[in-house]
C-alpha cells in the first residue's frame, strides 16, 4: 500500500512508530493541544484529525478513527501498512458491565470478545481470541502502579450495536464476567496480530447501562486525563 492513503492522506514520515486511537477525532485535537509539544497536523481527511509531536521529548501521534468496528479496521490497517506503525493504542470509552466498576475508572482490555463477522476475512479454521500486546499490557501497568491509577485488567465486548432492541443481552455477558461494553478493541486486536504488531486498548468508564450515571458528550472529550496520560506514557517508553 502506497502513501499517502484515501482515508489518511499523510506523507511518509509524518506519523509516529507509536500513536495513540481517539475514537473522536476532537479528542485527538484535545490531545495534540495540550499534551504534545510542537504538534503538527498531518491528516484532516474526513474530518479524522491526526497529529504527530513531541511528550517527554519522544515523537508520538495521535489519530481519530470514528466509530465501530469497520472504521477502526480501515485505520489500523493504513496506519500499519501504509506508515508502518509498530504500536497502536486504542483509547475509549466504555460502558461499565459489573457493579464494581464506577464513572472513570480506567480498563486495560486483556482481550476482547465480540458479535460482529469481521473475522469471515481471515478464513481461520477455528475461533479466534483478539488479545492484547503483553509488553504494552505490562508497560500500562507497571506505569499505573508508578502513578498510583486503580487500573482494572479483564476482558471486555466488542459490539457493533450501540442501540439494542433486547435489553437482556448485555446482561448474558455481564454473566460471563465481562467487565465493559465498547465498539472498536477487538477490531483493533485482529488487525495488529495479522500484522504481528503491538495493540493495546484503554477505557474509561463513561456509562453505566444497568445504572443512571452517564458522561457528557464535553466531558468525554476532555475529562480522561488520567487514561490519555497512562497512554502516552506507554506508547512512549
Amino acid at each position: 500500500m502506497k502513501t499517502p492513503t484515501v482515508h489518511i492522506g499523510a506523507k511518509k514520515g509524518e506519523i509516529a512508530e507509536s500513536i495513540l486511537l481517539p475514537g473522536d477525532p476532537l479528542r485527538a485535537r484535545f490531545i495534540a493541544e495540550n499534551f504534545l509539544s510542537n504538534p503538527s497536523l498531518y491528516s484532516e481527511v474526513r474530518g479524522m484529525c491526526g497529529y504527530t509531536g513531541l511528550y517527554k521529548g519522544v515523537k508520538v501521534s495521535v489519530q481519530g478513527t470514528g466509530m465501530g468496528a469497520p472504521s477502526m479496521g480501515i485505520y489500523s490497517h493504513e496506519l500499519i501498512h501504509a506508515y508502518d506503525v509498530k504500536r497502536l493504542i486504542r483509547i475509549g470509552s466504555a460502558g461499565a458491565l459489573q457493579d464494581h466498576l464506577h464513572l472513570g475508572d480506567v480498563i486495560a482490555v486483556m482481550s476482547a470478545s465480540y458479535d460482529a463477522h469481521f473475522t469471515l476475512q481471515y478464513n481461520l479454521p477455528g475461533i479466534v481470541a483478539p488479545a492484547a500486546s503483553y509488553q504494552l499490557l505490562k508497560k500500562a501497568d507497571q506505569e499505573a502502579q508508578k502513578d498510583n491509577i486503580t487500573l482494572h485488567m479483564g476482558s471486555v465486548l466488542t459490539s457493533d450495536v450501540f442501540y439494542n432492541r433486547d435489553p437482556h443481552i448485555l446482561r448474558t455477558w455481564r454473566e460471563m464476567g465481562l467487565l465493559a461494553v465498547e465498539m472498536e478493541a477487538a477490531s483493533l486486536y485482529f488487525q495488529a496480530q495479522w500484522a504481528q504488531r503491538e495493540a493495546l486498548a484503554l477505557l474509561t468508564i463513561s456509562d453505566l447501562p444497568f445504572g443512571d450515571a452517564e458522561m457528557s458528550s464535553l466531558e468525554r472529550e476532555r475529562s480522561l486525563t488520567t487514561m490519555i496520560t497512562l497512554a502516552l506514557n506507554v506508547a512512549t517508553k
